[in-house]
């Protein structure tokens, strides 16, 4: 497996440095086309920000950015699904245009939409064009609710087939042959058997883990594919959904939901009524139901800062060839981003499994019995 997966990583590394010197040659060119220009202003050259950069990579948007060639930026556009003041208004992300202040607008059955810093407003009635503030915040616009199928969620749907299209292969796969797994079936029974007899009894117990073994599996391979779909710098990769707090937010409330209602007197009375002399309730009761919050806490910012960091330390490492202006740092860059990116690998299944781990232990605390 180890054989396998270096090479693959090495050629994602590839193509990362790949891109990181078409961009660079591209700016290099457009620099020389515009000194050569008469007709062209002394205005000085923009000066590159890295911080732009990273914010916008591991941010969400409403596009697949594929490449940037001659100036134009290739992008794949997604649907754009708003429910505004007259109802469901949809159309593709590519129909954003700019308007004279720069910014994009789309009109649509007499409404106009505009895109700022990939959040879409609603210009109000009877205005034109946007009006910003000195934060670039829109003064005459609102935020119509935003149903988009965005970069992160076509990832979270992309995932969820593949883990629907492996496992109903395994099924299949032993449906037919009642032996030794083979293929697919073969991989992931190893992994299978992993999170039961390593996470989900040792912290669940034998009598009750089962009931709690489909959510445990559903989320240690969900944020684990996830996690490996965000290493792939290019379409249909490069997102970064485990790195969005409100995923990991959304999966930590999962856990937290399945913890509270799986909780047994044993496990309330410990919060309600902890082994303490009941002068000292007023101060242990708060300090237990804030300890029963900060678990699922725990879990959303764990798993988000984990991967960020990740994304953003590899976005700086190719940001140098930017900021010294010079690819004779590339191969220094390169090597490092090498060694990240492989890091990155194992960083993708120890998150997953800590998540899992974690949830496990939570649920565990909440189902186990009173032995004294």
């Amino acid at each position: 497996m180890v054989s396998t997966i270096k090479p693959i990583k090495i050629f994602f590394s590839a193509i990362i440095m790949l891109f990181s010197f078409v961009q660079f040659s591209n700016a290099q060119e457009l620099g020389a086309e515009n000194n050569g220009d008469v007709h062209h202003s002394n205005q000085e050259e923009k000066e590159f920000n890295a911080s732009e950069l990273i914010n916008e990579h591991i941010g969400d948007s409403h596009d697949f950015h594929i490449a940037d060639w001659k100036g134009h930026a290739i992008s794949m556009p997604l649907p754009v699904i708003l429910w505004s003041k007259n109802g469901i208004i949809t159309f593709m992300s590519s129909k954003f245009h700019h308007d004279n202040t720069g910014e994009v607008v789309v009109e649509k059955n007499g409404e106009k939409f505009v895109k700022i810093h990939e959040q879409i407003y609603q210009i109000n009635e009877g205005e034109n064009a946007v009006i910003l503030d000195n934060e670039n915040i829109p003064t005459n616009a609102s935020r119509p609710l935003d149903f988009s199928i965005t970069k992160n969620v076509f990832s979270m749907l992309m995932s969820a087939i593949i883990l629907i299209l492996l496992f109903s292969a395994v099924a299949r796969s032993y449906k037919k042959n009642k032996n030794a797994p083979k293929g697919i079936a073969g991989f992931l029974e190893p992994l299978v058997t992993f999170v039961r007899d390593d996470i989900a009894i040792p912290n669940i117990g034998e009598k009750k883990y089962a009931r709690y073994m489909p959510y445990l599996l559903t989320v240690f391979f969900f944020v684990w594919i996830n996690n490996l779909i965000g290493l792939v710098p290019f379409f249909p990769g490069s997102s970064n959904l485990t790195g969005n707090i409100v995923f990991t937010g959304v999966l930590a409330f999962i856990t937290f939901i399945i913890t509270t209602l799986s909780g047994n007197k044993n496990y309330w009375s410990h919060i309600l009524m902890p082994p303490v002399p009941k002068a000292l309730y007023p101060i242990m009761i708060p300090v237990e139901i804030i300890g029963m919050l900060t678990k699922p806490f725990a879990l959303m910012i764990r798993l988000f800062a984990n991967i960020t960091a990740g994304h953003i330390i590899i976005l700086s490492l190719v940001s140098l060839i930017f900021i010294f202006k010079t690819v004779a740092i590339a191969p220094v860059s390169a090597m490092f981003v090498l060694f990240m990116s492989v890091l990155e690998l194992l960083v993708a299944a120890l998150q997953a499994y800590i998540f899992t781990l974690l949830s496990a232990l939570f649920i565990g605390q909440a189902v186990a019995e009173d032995h004294h």
